[in-house]
C-alpha cells in the first residue's frame, strides 16, 4: 500500500482577509527523492506575514502561488531517505519544504539543524529568517547609537523582540508598540523594552502619537517599519533630523484591497522624509543570507546566556495551519507562529 502525505494547497485567491476556504487539505503520495534529493519528514513549519502577499496575483518580490499549488514556507523536519551526499538518514535540515507533512527536495540549499545545539524550532524564528530579520534590519539600516530612541511595532513577534533587544544592548531607549495590556507587560517584562504603548487603545493615530512623544521625550531616531497604518501615521511626525527607517513589512495593509492609506497623504509622508532628512530603506533578508553567519556569530552567544529572550506560538496540527495564520495576520498570535506538524 502506498504511504500518503498531506498538504495545503490554495484553494482560491482571497479578496481582502484569507478565510478558510482559500486553503485545502490534500491527501497524495508520499514522493521518492531524485539523484541529489532528500525525503524529509517535516516537524514544524514557519508561518509568516509576508505569505499573504504570495496569495496574492499580484508582482512581488517572491513568486505568487498559483492556485491549486502548495503553500509554500519555511520548515524544518528530519531526513527519512537520502540521495544526496553528506546528507544522512536522521539528520535535520531547514528548508522551503511547504504546508506539508513531507517534502522530496534538493539537498543544495539545504541548512542542518543541530537538535542538541538549541530546540529545532529555533532555526525558524529567533536564529531563522524573522530573528535575521530583525537583526539585519537594525544594524544595517537603523546604524544605531547609544543613546538614541528606537520606536518599534509588533513589539513581541519574532523580528520585534530582536529588534528591541538586540537595541538595549546597544544602550539605546527602546518603545515598543504591541496590541494589548498582555503583549505590552511582556515587551517590558520579559523582552526588557523601556515602554510599551497598546495601539488597541487609541482609535487615532493622533491619539497614539501623544503617549507616544511621552513616552520619548528626545524624539525618535529609529522607527523600525514591520506594520504601516495606524503606526506609521503617529510615528513619522516625531522622527528626529536625520532619523532612519528599515522597512521590512507592512501587515496593517496586507488585507485591504487598496494601498491608500486614511491617514497621512503621500505628499504628507514626503514631506516629512525630506525636512528631517530622514533615511527609508525598504529591504528584503532573502538578498542578505550571505550575513547570516555573522547573525549567527552575533546574536547566538547572547541567546546562549539568556540575554535574548525567546516566545514561541505553537499550533498543533498541519489541518490548522489556515486558522493559526488567519490569526497572524490579525495579531492573534504571541511568539513566533509556527505548526507542529507531527
Amino acid at each position: 500500500m502506498t504511504e500518503m502525505m498531506k498538504q495545503i494547497a490554495l484553494a482560491s485567491r482571497p479578496n481582502g482577509a484569507p478565510t478558510p476556504e482559500n486553503f485545502r487539505l490534500e491527501e497524495l503520495p508520499i514522493p521518492t527523492p531524485g539523484e541529489g534529493e532528500v525525503l524529509v519528514r517535516v516537524h514544524y513549519m514557519s508561518l509568516d506575514p509576508y505569505m499573504r502577499g504570495r496569495m496574492d496575483d499580484s508582482k512581488s518580490y517572491a513568486a505568487n502561488i498559483p492556485v491549486d499549488g502548495k503553500m509554500e514556507g519555511g520548515s524544518v523536519g528530519e531526513i527519512i531517505a537520502s540521495n544526496a551526499d553528506g546528507f544522512e538518514v536522521g539528520e535535520f535540515v531547514m528548508g522551503g519544504f511547504g504546508w506539508a507533512t513531507h517534502a522530496a527536495v534538493p539537498a543544495t540549499g539545504l541548512a542542518k539543524v543541530d537538535p542538541k545545539t538549541a530546540p529545532i524550532t529555533y532555526s525558524l524564528g529567533v536564529m531563522g529568517m524573522p530573528g535575521f530579520t530583525g537583526w539585519l534590519g537594525l544594524t544595517e539600516f537603523g546604524r544605531p547609537k547609544s543613546g538614541e530612541t528606537l520606536v518599534v511595532a509588533a513589539a513581541t513577534g519574532p523580528v520585534g523582540s530582536m529588534v528591541g533587544q538586540v537595541a538595549k544592548s546597544m544602550g539605546l531607549r527602546v518603545v515598543g508598540i504591541a496590541g494589548g495590556p498582555d503583549k505590552c507587560k511582556m515587551a517590558v517584562e520579559q523582552f526588557g523594552f523601556d515602554e510599551c504603548l497598546d495601539h488597541y487603545a487609541y482609535d487615532t493615530a493622533s491619539a497614539l502619537r501623544k503617549d507616544l512623544k511621552a513616552a520619548c521625550p528626545k524624539g525618535i531616531d529609529i522607527y523600525f517599519e514591520n506594520v504601516g497604518g495606524k503606526v506609521l501615521e503617529a510615528v513619522l511626525p516625531l522622527m528626529n533630523l536625520h532619523g532612519r527607517i528599515p522597512i521590512c513589512g507592512m501587515i496593517a495593509w496586507y488585507n485591504g484591497t487598496s494601498e491608500v492609506d486614511n491617514g497621512l497623504s503621500g505628499q504628507q509622508i514626503w514631506r516629512h522624509i525630506l525636512v528631517s532628512s530622514l533615511s527609508v530603506n525598504g529591504f528584503i533578508i532573502s538578498n542578505f543570507w550571505n550575513r547570516l553567519g555573522d547573525f549567527h556569530k552575533a546574536v547566538g552567544p547572547m541567546i546562549a546566556k539568556g540575554d535574548i529572550a525567546v516566545q514561541e506560538d505553537i499550533t498543533e496540527g498541519l489541518e490548522n495551519a489556515p486558522d493559526a495564520f488567519i490569526k497572524l495576520l490579525t495579531g492573534g498570535n504571541t511568539g513566533k507562529a509556527m505548526v507542529k506538524v507531527i
